[in-house]
Order: C-alpha cells, then sequence, then structure tokens
C-alpha cells in the first residue's frame, strides 16, 4: 500500500501540480472502498443528513450525529487524509465552541475540520489551529454562509468576475493558519486566481473545475447510490448506478423467493 497521506504531502501535490482527489463518503464499507482505490482526502460530510437520514438540509445536522459518523469512517481509512466537517453551530457561537467541536471531532479520528462559511469566522480558525487542529477551510457560496444572509441576498460567484473578493477571502483564510481551502462554486475566472494567490492547496466540489488543485466530490452522487438516479437517463453525468444495479438485484431475489428457489448465497 502506497504512504499515507499528510497534510504536507498534499501541499506538495500543489507545488508539484499534481492534482489532489477527494470523496465525500459517510460509512465504514465506502471508506475500505475509496481508501483501497488510492483517493488522497476523504471527507466526512454535513450532507449526511440529506443524503443517508432524510433531513431537509445540512444545517440539521447536529455535532452527535458528525462525531458518530467520523468515527465509522475512520474505521476504514488507513491510507487517506480524513477530514469531518463541523456542523452548523459551534462555529457562529463562537471561537470557544468551535474549538471545543473541532477537538471532539479530532478524538473520534478526524486529521482535520472542515469549517464552512471560515472566511467569515477567521478568529475561529486561527483558535482551532492554535488548538493544533489543522483547518480545511470552505469559502465561496456555502449553505452555512447563506444561513447569515438576508433573504435574496447571494454570494456572486466568479462568473460575475468577483475574483478579488475571493482572492481576498483565501489570503485570510491561509493567513489564519488553514491547511486547505475547499472553494465551491469557484467558476474559470475565481478560481485560477485564488490558486495562484495562496500556497496551499485549493480544492473544490460543486461548481468547481481543473484549475482548481484538486476536486471532491461525493461517492453517492458520482456513482448513482441515491434512488433518484433510478430517474436518471442514460447520458446522466455519473460514473456508475449503483440504484438501478441494487434495484434490479432486489427484484431479481424477490424473484426467487416467490417462485421458491434457493436464494443465492443462503
Amino acid at each position: 500500500m502506497p504512504d499515507r497521506i499528510t497534510l504536507p504531502a498534499l501541499q506538495q501535490m500543489k507545488r508539484d501540480r499534481r492534482k489532489a482527489v477527494g470523496v465525500v463518503i459517510y460509512d465504514v464499507q465506502m471508506a475500505l472502498v475509496v481508501d483501497r482505490a488510492g483517493v488522497d482526502l476523504v471527507s466526512v460530510g454535513d450532507s449526511v443528513g440529506v443524503t443517508m437520514w432524510g433531513q431537509r438540509d445540512a444545517l440539521e445536522v447536529t455535532l452527535d450525529q458528525m462525531r458518530l459518523v467520523c468515527r465509522a469512517v475512520r474505521l476504514g481509512v488507513s491510507r487517506a487524509l480524513l477530514s469531518c466537517d463541523m456542523p452548523y453551530g459551534p462555529l457562529q457561537q463562537g471561537a470557544d465552541a468551535a474549538v471545543r467541536a473541532a477537538t471532539l471531532l479530532a478524538e473520534d479520528g478526524a486529521d482535520m475540520v472542515k469549517l464552512d462559511a471560515a472566511a467569515e469566522y477567521p478568529d475561529a480558525v486561527r483558535a482551532v489551529v492554535r488548538a493544533g487542529i489543522p483547518v480545511w477551510a470552505q469559502f465561496g457560496d456555502t449553505p452555512h454562509g447563506a444561513a447569515r444572509r438576508e433573504p435574496g441576498v447571494t454570494v456572486r460567484d466568479s462568473e460575475d468576475q468577483d475574483a478579488e473578493r475571493f482572492v481576498a477571502q483565501a489570503k485570510l483564510l491561509e493567513e489564519s493558519g488553514a491547511a486547505l481551502l475547499d472553494f465551491t462554486h469557484s467558476g474559470p475566472v475565481a478560481g485560477p486566481a485564488v490558486v495562484a494567490a495562496v500556497a496551499i492547496p485549493v480544492l473544490g466540489g460543486l461548481g468547481g473545475g481543473p484549475w482548481l488543485d484538486g476536486r471532491i466530490r461525493s461517492v453517492a452522487n458520482a456513482t448513482g447510490y441515491v434512488a433518484r438516479a433510478l430517474d436518471d437517463d442514460a447520458d446522466a453525468n455519473r460514473y456508475a448506478n449503483v440504484a438501478r444495479v441494487a434495484l434490479d438485484a432486489v427484484r431479481a431475489y424477490a424473484d426467487d423467493v416467490r417462485a421458491e428457489r434457493q436464494i443465492r448465497g443462503g
């Protein structure tokens, strides 16, 4: 097995112009799979609430829920760097609350914590870093940031040529001690500008592109392990359709039971 990924190794990848591969997962079985696949970064996302538990949005996820999922994923990750999202709440409550939450996530196995809307809380970023816990700082168009804005007010992305503001936020986060950046909805204007402006790696998921230092993608969405994938067209933008495979398999199992045939494996 290749050497374990460390933060210095991930930062060296940026200097070497090698793209970092990140995935979002929620369980130990998929953790074992993606670690064997050789990804560089595994992120335990607060999207678990919507994807796995049917919550209305990621803002409903609690710290206890994130700790439970973080512990499960840790059991399956031995090579990749493991990040765990801090849920909505502790960061917004101030630096002390953020440090307490980050400490618990680190105790649950996180190599680093991801702070959403981090550019709005640079003091908390500094406090978590001073506590010895690396920070993956998210900025751009984020759910946590949107929760604090007035209705109808949105973060403009790079398509509006608003690169200067995002570059300033990225530099602020780097100066605050962040080890990585997660630039959501970066776009082809602000994305390259931010990558060039900071020495730390800049990854991105939604709205990102090859102009970043790496990408992060939900495995559930990428592989079609979601019920809505059953309604996807043949040309849907996924790497597989696990939901369709599972549906066909369960139907075949049901047919065997109803036809009084021996079921497979049992």
